[in-house]
């Protein structure tokens, strides 16, 4: 009987704070979809508008500071390792002084709400080049360890 109790509060304990838990990601990813859409739009129409007064790089600080507030974050994730989940390929940048699968260049930040991807950064990513014995260039990725034969 005694065990039958435990086992009884034990599951009251953990229902409880996976009620608390639950509650508070809906607190804190209440405005996911609304920052998601907000970020591709403002984002989007800032980009492609013109400029002519030079106020662009304060309504994008301010609107970065507003985001912020509520837990949207940017980030640059130049350097770092490619990462699907995070990072959009856009192009591949041929470079041997670099390691394979580093994004090399940013062409729009990324930003997450808490821990969570509202906006892949756009980017592109460092691919190994290699030269064949008498070729003039480059030939693109080595992806299995071996060279093609060369063209007679």
């Amino acid at each position: 009987m005694k065990d039958k109790v435990l086992r009884t509060y034990a599951d009251l304990e953990n229902i409880m704070d996976r009620t608390k838990r639950k509650a508070d990601n809906s607190k804190k990813f209440a405005i996911q979809d609304r920052a998601s859409s907000v970020v591709k739009e403002s984002f989007t129409k800032i980009d492609a508008s013109k400029d002519t007064t030079g106020a662009i790089p304060l309504l994008k600080t301010l609107l970065e500071g507003v985001f912020k507030k509520f837990g949207v974050e940017k980030y640059d994730p130049t350097n770092e390792e490619f990462d699907p989940n995070r990072h959009n390929a856009v192009f591949q940048v041929p470079d041997n002084t670099k390691a394979p699968d580093t994004v090399a260049i940013v062409l729009k930040a990324g930003y997450m709400l808490h821990d969570r991807i509202i906006r892949l950064a756009e980017v592109g990513v460092i691919i190994k080049t290699f030269s064949s014995p008498g070729s003039r260039g480059v030939h693109g990725p080595v992806r299995f360890g071996f060279e093609p034969k060369p063209k007679p």
